[in-house]
């Protein structure tokens, strides 16, 4: 965290711009105190240096004092979309610099949240339990995840269902990694009401055939046969060029219709993974499937931290938008072990939403709407991917929000890991710190 944040706090930090705001700053301690600082400087770190360059207009400086709770107020309208630095001032020198950040009117009553949309727990190949993993991911400070177990969804269903009678702020969303007959390509589905895999007779989904949907009604399960009849009858109504595999893609277009027919997010996931020395995807098939984009949300950073994967991935993607091809993006760690000591892979990636709240369908919506960053922390200096507007405001977050935030996560996610494994007291503990991350937001962002 940087020492600015563990001296002064600023508030709120985000707001849209030509709003007036009222901004306080506040001493952490004596040795931060603002006691004879005389002036605030606003620059916007959009317009460049400042210095020699006065027609850049670039800078304001007006009068302050300190209130008699030690903390300096001002009001200021910010002009435009921009971080911006605040510089507290004492006999001309600078005292202290801070950040905040004006947002452009689309983003009014979007909040930040982190997440996973891609993991696994011993339900399938992994290797904690589900809610475990749940807790483990909120101690990193991710505000949402799903358990995305391969050929399964009840894995999710019981990460949900172990925190029901608690109050927690971590939305746990149900899913499952969807793998069907005769395609080797595999589709993440977040937040579907009913299980994909589910639907066909021959799945592993069929071991737990009474937890495949959170509604009464899921579609009716097909046998292997039916299913294939469905894909190729799909395949006949699709315009798939000579040299594409038609079944995997008209088996994947199934897949990615009946998740978003269940209210969930189709996600086409890791095409650049190296499953057993290839690629996972041909890249014909991978070319044809980005150029026409019948998913969601591609899984641009996935699990993996060698360069084909992440790095061919983001490659793909850019080079797509310079073509005018647009689709939105996730990152997610495709995790096998929550636990970041013992697996490099457990924080790999994860994707920055814009919504209007923590909640399934606002997430699905701003995702498809293209309000999504992911962040890639193969190594400890993360890198983005995506919209260089969004991009930008990300690293914002990750600089001056993120640190604060995530304090409270691990409380919350140390709590919850008590709660499951049955320590006494644990869910006293989770009732008496719910609410604090909704005061946290409520205090740092005036969207």
């Amino acid at each position: 965290m940087k020492t600015e944040l563990h001296n002064y706090d600023i508030f709120p930090k985000v707001f849209i711009a030509q709003d007036a705001v009222k901004i306080t700053i506040k001493p952490l301690g004596a040795h931060a105190a603002l006691d004879g600082c005389d002036s605030i400087s606003v620059l916007s770190v959009a317009h460049g240096l400042v210095e020699n360059f006065a027609q850049r207009n670039n800078y304001l400086e007006f009068p302050v004092s300190t209130d008699t709770d030690g903390c300096i107020r001002f009001s200021h309208i910010f002009p435009e979309e921009s971080e911006y630095l605040i510089r507290i001032n004492r006999s001309g020198r600078t005292a202290a610099e801070l950040s905040v950040y004006a947002l452009a009117e689309d983003m009014r009553g979007r909040y930040p949240y982190r997440g996973d949309l891609h993991m696994h727990t011993c339900r399938s190949d992994g290797s904690q339990s589900p809610a475990v993993v749940v807790a483990n991911y909120r101690r990193h400070g991710y505000d949402f995840t799903v358990i995305s177990d391969h050929g399964r969804y009840y894995p999710s269903l019981e990460a949900i269902d172990a925190y029901q009678d608690v109050p927690v702020e971590m939305n746990i969303v149900a899913g499952e990694e969807i793998h069907l007959p005769g395609n080797d390509i595999h589709i993440v589905n977040f937040g579907s009401d009913y299980s994909v895999n589910g639907l066909l007779e021959c799945s592993d989904q069929s071991m737990e055939s009474d937890r495949r949907a959170l509604i009464d009604n899921p579609p009716p399960v097909l046998s292997e046969a039916q299913y294939r009849e469905e894909v190729d009858a799909l395949a006949e109504t699709l315009d798939i060029p000579k040299g594409i595999e038609k079944y995997n893609y008209a088996s994947s277009v199934w897949a990615f219709n009946h998740i978003r027919k269940g209210g969930g997010l189709a996600i086409y996931p890791h095409p650049y993974w190296k499953c057993s020395g290839p690629y996972h995807v041909p890249e014909t098939l991978n070319a044809f499937m980005t150029q026409t984009h019948p998913f969601d949300a591609f899984e641009v950073l996935g699990g993996e931290n060698y360069y084909q994967q992440n790095g061919f991935q983001t490659l793909q993607y850019y080079e797509d938008r310079a073509k005018g091809i647009h689709y939105p993006i996730v990152g997610s760690t495709d995790s096998h072990n929550s636990i970041a000591e013992d697996n490099r892979n457990a924080l790999v990636c994860s994707t920055f939403v814009f919504a209007m709240e923590n909640e399934k369908d606002a997430l699905v919506a701003a995702i498809k709407d293209e309000y999504s960053v992911a962040v890639d922390t193969i190594s400890k200096e993360y890198r983005l991917v995506g919209d260089f507007r969004l991009a930008k405001y990300t690293r914002f977050l990750l600089d001056e929000f993120t640190p604060l935030h995530d304090e409270l996560c691990f409380e919350e996610g140390r709590l919850m890991k008590a709660y499951v494994t049955g320590d006494e007291g644990a869910d006293q503990g989770l009732t008496f710190v719910y609410g604090r991350m909704k005061k946290l937001y409520e205090k740092y962002f005036a969207v």
